[in-house]
């Protein structure tokens, strides 16, 4: 099998295309142009799996970052609330945006997930051979299911990280307005709660990051002929 090379490498040059046939709003003639200068969709779909994965590892990072800050805000002088705070909305802020890398690479996931397996539904037809065709509905049919529990996952997890983000925003916006010690007393009653969130939600980050790596080696078995 020749080497992959990442997309990543290539976008330079294909950043121009790609606007052009984002802006048509035509993802067949998107996925066309890119398989005519040697990207085939099962590649971008390694690609894209792998970008969703370092966005779930930044995010479970940037939370348990966000976690520390909250811990941190509860021991601190009040003379020092001010400053503390800013590195506390600083650190909501970001979390947020991680919340949403992870749910744009979901969603760039599913798009080409579904041009992909269309496309080798429709090759099914072009068999001769009736063992070929029986082994390609096979691999088609385990690489959907694999792909399936990946991607619900991937989702599970993200929508775990809402409730998170909601929580560590009330208590950005208290203490944006109440920078005492009556309101960091009420904040010290929501960080142990905070903290089983952010537990469990690693957990089912930790679960996603494993079904995508999981299904990462699934697509190279096939290009392998495994």
């Amino acid at each position: 099998m020749m080497p992959r090379i990442p997309l990543r490498s290539c976008a330079a040059w294909l950043l121009p295309l790609i606007a052009v046939l984002l802006l048509t709003g035509c993802q067949s003639a998107y996925y066309g142009a890119l398989e005519k200068v040697g990207i085939h969709k099962r590649e971008l779909m390694v690609d894209r799996v792998e970008e969703g994965r370092d966005a779930q590892v930044e995010a479970e990072q940037q939370f348990a970052s966000a976690l520390e800050q909250f811990r941190a805000v509860v021991r601190v002088p009040d003379s020092e609330l001010s400053e503390t705070y800013e590195r506390l909305e600083t650190s909501h802020e970001r979390s947020e945006a991680a919340a949403e890398r992870v749910q744009s690479r979901i969603d760039d996931i599913e798009s080409v997930a579904e041009a992909l397996f269309e496309e080798w539904e429709d090759e099914l037809d072009l068999y001769q051979s009736a063992e070929y065709r029986r082994l390609s509905e096979q691999r088609l049919r385990q690489t959907r299911q694999r792909y399936a529990q990946m991607r619900d996952a991937m989702q599970e997890a993200a929508d775990s990280m809402q409730p998170v983000l909601l929580v560590m925003r009330d208590n950005v916006l208290l203490l944006k307005h109440n920078l005492n010690a009556r309101a960091i007393g009420a904040l010290r009653g929501e960080v142990d709660g905070l903290e089983r969130e952010v537990a469990a939600l690693r957990e089912r980050m930790q679960a996603a990051i494993s079904r995508s790596n999981a299904f990462i080696e699934t697509l190279h078995d096939i290009d392998d002929g495994r």
